[in-house]
């Protein structure tokens, strides 16, 4: 009988080879058939061990570090079955190698972070599906409540990854070819993970990550639409009722484009957006909203957001937790770089300038 690091290490082979999207026969061929197919299946299954050279070539075939393959397994990764929002033409083996890659990620962010265990915190994300949701009304509330509970009251978010992050949420920026609108999954029954692909713009990428922050929260009823209640928390998360009628006022005849260009800019929700927001919190009619956005679509803006492109949505916590576990020697160069996925010449040029600028001070 195989023993438990065979079984772990059949694991994390299988996981990177359908992450890269191949075949058995795809990875023994990027190989160069230094390994066959028929030898590498017994690896996934834990019924032979390979060597150190093969997982050399492995590693090299798949785009992945050795040290990935040899990762505890402590930090396994499983995704619940996902609420995948996709277009009819997306592949199943697209969908299987991007949640492939998300668990890998979800894995280094993990080890990274065991090395500064910390106790519960004040600003942590709810239990899956804490809040019921049978009314629109109800979820205008939780996302009040969500904002209550992480201390960010009425104001914009600048950065709304670096906030969810530090709430215990992890955040994949996904690079595909595919139009996957988004993700949504409890790793290991306790992360909430949200995925979205990275190459949109910053205002459609910010509404469709609090799209997914309404999936991992609300326990919606039958009586209302998913995707419907998602859209409403995440509006109502970005910008907050008591923010729209301070910027709008309690009732509206007309909005300005300009007014919902510089609205854009402050709270990173689209003008499409803030007519919808607008429209459901009653501050415009409904067939205001209609018009409004009619004109839009007629003159080619709907598609093509108004406005100067907002300021990327980013979080450097992943970074600083690596680089903080550099500096206090609870992880070498290598495995910072393993951990970042990086190069490990940049990681030491990234040392070596941080080197340079400690030196200055002296």
């Amino acid at each position: 009988m195989p023993n438990s690091p065979a079984i772990s290490l059949g694991a994390r082979i299988k996981q990177a080879r359908i992450g890269a999207g191949l075949s058995l026969r795809g990875l023994a061929d990027k190989t160069g058939n230094y390994v066959s197919a028929q030898v590498i299946h017994k690896y996934e299954l834990g019924k032979s061990t390979p060597g150190s050279d093969v997982l050399i070539r492995l590693g090299r075939a798949l785009g992945v570090k050795s040290q990935y393959f040899l990762r505890p397994l402590e930090f396994a990764v499983d995704l619940a079955d996902s609420a995948f929002r996709k277009r009819s033409t997306v592949s199943v083996k697209a969908q299987l190698a991007l949640r492939s890659r998300v668990r890998e990620y979800i894995e280094r962010y993990l080890e990274v972070e065991s090395f500064f265990p910390k106790g519960p915190s004040t600003r942590s994300m709810p239990a899956p599906h804490k809040f019921a949701a049978t009314s629109l009304e109800e979820i205008e509330y939780h996302a009040r409540t969500l904002r209550k509970q992480w201390r960010l009251g009425l104001d914009p978010i600048p950065q709304l990854i670096e906030v969810l992050e530090d709430c215990g949420a992890r955040v994949f920026l996904a690079d595909v070819e595919e139009d996957i609108d988004g993700l949504s999954s409890w790793a290991n029954g306790s992360i909430p993970v949200i995925v979205v692909k990275r190459e949109q713009p910053t205002d459609r990428l910010r509404f469709s990550i609090a799209h997914e922050l309404g999936h991992l929260v609300l326990d919606v009823h039958d009586s209302l639409k998913v995707e419907k209640a998602a859209n409403r928390f995440a509006a109502a998360f970005l910008v907050p009722m008591e923010s729209a009628v301070q910027e709008l006022g309690q009732s509206r005849n007309r909005l300005s484009l300009a007014e919902l260009m510089a609205l854009r800019q402050k709270y990173g929700l689209s003008v499409q957006g803030w007519i919808l927001r607008a429209r459901d919190l009653g501050i415009i009619s409904a067939s205001y909203a209609v018009s409004i956005i009619a004109r839009l679509k007629a003159s080619d803006h709907f598609a093509k957001e108004l406005g100067a492109p907002l300021s990327p949505e980013r979080s450097t916590r992943f970074d600083r937790l690596v680089m903080r576990a550099v500096e206090e020697d609870l992880a070498s160069p290598a495995r910072a770089a393993a951990l970042l996925d990086i190069p490990l010449d940049v990681m030491l040029k990234r040392l070596s300038v941080e080197g340079a600028v400690e030196g200055s001070r002296h």
